[in-house]
C-alpha cells in the first residue's frame, strides 16, 4: 500500500504520529486495512514507512518507544528500508537524530543493530550516530552489541578496541580512525595512533576537512591546540 505524503490519509497518520497521539493513530490503523505495512511516498518519488515517520530528523518525538510498540504491535516491519538515495532503516535514522529511547524500542522489537545501508558509507547505525556526532545513540548501540570498527572505537575513545583492531587495518584504515578520534574529541585514541603513523593532517574522500577542521567543528579546542603542536593544519593552509 502506497500514499501519496500529501493525501489526508498520509498527513493525518503523520500527525499523529509527531505528536504522540496514540489513541487518534490506533484509530487510523484499526480503519484503514495496511496502514501499519504503508509506505509514504514524496514528490520525489522516495517512500519511507510508517516507523521512517517517526525517526526522521529531529526524531525524539513524544511517547516514541510506545508509538514504536504500537506500530510494530499492527504489522510495521522493523527492518524495512528508505526506498530513495539510500537504504536506511527506522534504526538508522534514530541512531542519526540521537533518540535513545526509540533506539532502545526498535532494537527491542527485534531491529538488526548492524543492517547495512547508512548514509554513511553504506554502513550501520552506528556509523551514522557517530559520523553526525550523535554520542549518546552511538554509545547506546555499542552496549546493546553493535558491531565495533576502528575507525568507530577511536571516534568514541574505545582505547581497548582501537588496540585490538590496529593491527589488522590498513594504512587508510588508521588515518580514518585518526581523524574520528579527533572528530570525536578523544585525544588518547588520537595520541595513540600518531604514534602508530598516523596522519595529521589525512583528508578524507567524503568531506575536504583536516582532523583539526573536525576538532574545531565540534569544538574540541584542547584537542585542536594538541594538534597545532604536531603540526596539524586546516584544509584551507594545505
Amino acid at each position: 500500500m502506497s500514499i501519496r505524503s500529501d493525501e489526508p490519509l498520509a498527513v493525518a497518520v503523520t500527525a499523529a504520529i509527531r505528536t504522540g497521539d496514540l489513541v487518534a493513530l490506533r484509530r487510523h490503523l484499526a480503519e484503514t486495512d495496511g496502514l501499519a505495512t504503508a509506505r509514504i511516498v514524496d514528490d520525489r518519488g522516495c517512500s519511507r514507512t510508517l516507523l521512517h515517520v517517526l525517526t526522521d530528523w529531529p526524531a525524539r518525538c513524544p511517547d516514541g518507544a510506545r508509538t514504536v510498540a504500537v506500530l510494530v504491535a499492527a504489522g510495521a516491519d522493523v527492518n524495512a528500508r528508505f526506498q530513495g538515495p539510500h537504504r536506511e532503516t527506522p534504526l538508522h535514522w534514530a541512531a542519526s537524530a540521537d533518540d535513545v529511547e526509540v533506539v532502545d524500542a526498535l532494537l527491542d522489537a527485534g531491529a538488526d543493530i548492524d543492517s547495512d545501508g547508512a548514509v554513511i558509507g553504506g554502513g550501520t547505525p552506528l556509523a551514522d550516530a557517530r559520523a553526525f556526532a550523535q554520542w549518546s545513540a552511538a554509545h547506546r548501540l555499542v552496549e546493546r552489541g553493535a558491531r565495533v570498527t576502528l575507525v568507530d572505537a577511536a571516534t568514541l575513545g574505545l582505547r581497548d578496541h582501537v588496540e585490538r583492531l590496529l593491527p589488522a587495518a590498513t594504512g587508510e584504515d588508521r588515518d580514518a580512525a585518526f581523524w574520528g578520534a579527533c572528530h570525536g574529541g578523544q585525544r588518547e585514541c588520537a595520541e595513540y595512533l600518531l604514534g602508530f603513523g598516523a596522519e595529521v593532517n589525512w583528508l578524507p574522500s567524503w568531506e575536504p576537512r583536516t582532523p583539526l577542521d573536525a576538532a574545531v567543528r565540534n569544538g574540541f579546542d584542547d584537542l585542536a591546540a594538541w594538534l597545532r603542536g604536531r603540526g596539524g593544519k586546516r584544509a584551507t593552509e594545505l
